[in-house]
């Protein structure tokens, strides 16, 4: 575990190239959200062995953001193999921080042909809903690799999620393109092949 304070980009930049998986909270000293995001985020590192937290104050540091089109602090950044991948905004509890650094990037193990392509899959959530978690603890267990999309704290995601499927309510997974609403858990083992 390591929490490491960035004083730029460039520095940004520079620790990525070296990291598969990274997050960077952008806070604002002084601001009773950002703190709030900051104590859970350090009681849910305490508990991971190999998560690297980055951290930078908008106050001090105005060249992170703007290159991510974050405007509202707190923010936590998911970065995979150096790339930009989601966004959580807001404060959200210790456990919730705790399952975003185990579940971000988890990797699926291609079963059956070998170069089997697995579908694509998106799960639109809210941390304060049990339904979502249960689905992605159900994807954890099958070994299934997913992208989280947090559509409490991104209005253009939830915007997105109601025009694919009509239906404002989470879980929503969509696989390759096909939307299903709730954890339907017969749907979802049909279009991932799972037994």
């Amino acid at each position: 575990m390591a929490i490491k304070q960035l004083n730029s980009h460039a520095e940004l930049r520079e620790v990525l190239k070296d990291n598969a998986k990274a997050f960077l909270l952008l806070y604002k000293s002084g601001s009773e959200v950002s703190e709030c995001a900051l104590k859970s985020i350090t009681e849910a590192v305490e508990k991971e062995e190999d998560t690297l937290i980055l951290l930078a104050d908008v106050a001090t540091v105005r060249d992170i953001h703007p290159n991510y089109n974050v405007t509202s602090a707190p923010s936590v950044l998911v970065f995979e193999n150096g790339e930009f991948k989601n966004i959580v905004k807001g404060c959200n509890d210790e456990s919730y921080y705790s399952s975003l650094f185990k579940n971000a990037f988890f990797t699926s193990e291609i079963q059956g042909e070998e170069g089997k392509r697995q579908k694509q899959v998106t799960v639109y959530s809210t941390p304060t809903c049990s339904w979502c978690t249960t689905l992605k603890n159900y994807l954890n267990d099958k070994k299934i690799r997913y992208s989280d999309v947090d559509v409490s704290g991104d209005h253009r995601a939830a915007q997105e999620m109601v025009r694919k499927s009509g239906q404002q309510g989470v879980p929503q997974t969509e696989i390759d393109g096909e939307m299903i609403v709730g954890f339907d858990k017969k749907r979802i083992n049909k279009l991932l092949d799972i037994e």
